[in-house]
């Protein structure tokens, strides 16, 4: 289904008025569009470290100076309210006209008409140097609506020591662990049943993107499109191998840590340096905090994570650069997004967030195959990245939500079968699913 011309987009109002105050914050509005013929565009960033935010604003600074009569003003954003900022925002006219957010949070916009189509925007010089599969993670229906420029592969990120004293087979990107050899050494580096030493601590606070990315390298799609575009939930044997790898680590081998089901990724941290756990699967950007926080002489190193029947496959959701559809100066936006994204650019944006960029010749920079916190593992996964398996179902959020997030939190527990598991995410969300495809 092509995205339709304005739509409004299902009843969030209320939630969005709650956010009105916060898109006053950010600057959204009130700035006149032209000044005397000079053009004023506002880029609304999500970046948030500090290195994030710094190449950002000197990169608005390098094009301001170089372009007086287009002028782009850096307006700040939070992920933790970007979704309902946006629709505030694209209800109101006040959108920002460069637009900073997550492939997976396109879907509703570009949907309901809110974000302009790309495709007849971009330089030739962008759309080649961007993969396909990068291309696919933003394209709805027919159109583009993102310009996809980061990424970040899950990993494992090991304690070294723990890993070279145990003399289990270390793996690399070119021979990576199989999820079964992945089970067997989780259980070979775990200690006694008393000592409170795991092979690896799984965060899945938020399990189901997790779950749904990893099971691509098994062949897992969980979401299946007819010719006649509708799309059902499926959990066939292939979907099942990465939870079921979970679940018996945590509640048969115990080389799982069931205390961390419930955490986010930053909570596990404490543990690792204390020498709890072996592994943690993390996103790639977690370096950043491990350089700053872990203890001086703390050894350690990325590993790819385990692979399947297709390899060293796992989904992603890049980070995009939108532009707003009721824009009137769309070929300058755009014309600032190619600058944003020129290679020497995205390699510092990269590492201002400590992922990888999209583009071809951004990830041949000398600097991403660094030895030097592990850069060169992770250069080597990006040609392994695919577009998340749940980026343009509509009803995903509310199927994540209501039935998937509970029910993988009560199988990774030992609290309901494989079966119910299967009964759960087929049944009831094939139901959720067909309320959004009538």
């Amino acid at each position: 289904m092509a995205p339709r011309p304005r739509v409004r987009l299902r009843a969030r109002l209320v939630a969005a008025a709650a956010t009105a105050l916060g898109l006053l914050l950010t600057g959204c509005s009130g700035e006149p569009e032209e000044d005397g013929g000079r053009i004023t565009l506002q880029f609304q960033s999500l970046a948030w470290q500090k290195e994030s935010v710094d190449a950002n604003k000197e990169l608005v600074k390098e094009w301001n100076a170089a372009h007086p009569d287009v002028q782009v003003k850096y307006v700040q954003g939070s992920w933790d309210s970007v979704h309902d900022q946006l629709l505030t925002s694209f209800e109101g006219g006040e959108a920002p006209d460069i637009i900073h957010d997550a492939s997976d949070d396109l879907a509703d916009f570009a949907y309901g008409g809110y974000l302009a189509d790309l495709g007849e925007l971009l330089p030739g010089r962008l759309k080649s140097d961007i993969p396909q599969r990068s291309w696919e993670t933003a394209t709805f229906g027919d159109g583009i609506y993102g310009v996809p420029f980061l990424q970040e592969p899950r990993v494992l990120i090991a304690n070294a020591k723990w890993l070279k004293q145990s003399g289990v087979r270390i793996p690399t990107p070119d021979r990576p662990w199989t999820w079964q050899e992945f089970r067997k050494v989780t259980d070979e580096l775990s200690g006694d049943a008393d000592d409170g030493k795991y092979g690896v601590a799984w965060p899945l606070k938020e399990p189901v993107s997790a779950t749904l990315n990893l099971s691509l390298s098994t062949g897992g799609k969980v979401f299946h499109r007819g010719d006649d575009g509708k799309v059902e939930v499926r959990f066939d044997a292939a979907d099942q191998v990465v939870p079921k790898t979970v679940h018996d680590q945590v509640n048969s081998d115990k080389s799982a840590s069931s205390s961390t089901l419930g955490m986010g990724g930053s909570d596990t941290l404490p543990g690792f340096f204390g020498g709890k756990y072996a592994m943690v699967p993390l996103g790639f950007s977690y370096r950043q905090q491990i350089v700053q926080q872990a203890p001086d002489g703390f050894d350690w190193q990325v590993l790819p994570a385990p692979a399947g029947a297709d390899g060293l496959t796992q989904g992603v959701s890049p980070q995009t650069l939108s532009i707003a559809e009721d824009s009137p100066h769309k070929k300058e936006a755009m014309a600032f997004i190619d600058f944003l994204l020129q290679a020497e650019n995205m390699v510092r944006l990269a590492q201002g967030d400590w992922m990888l960029p999209t583009g071809t010749e951004a990830l041949k920079d000398p600097a991403l195959h660094a030895e030097k916190n592990d850069w060169a593992t992770g250069t080597e996964l990006a040609e392994h990245l695919r577009s998340a398996p749940a980026q343009s179902v509509r009803g995903y959020p509310e199927w994540k939500d209501k039935v998937a997030t509970p029910a993988l939190q009560e199988y990774y527990s030992g609290a309901i079968s494989m079966g119910e598991l299967r009964r759960r995410l087929v049944e009831d969300g094939n139901l959720v699913l067909a309320r959004y495809q009538r």
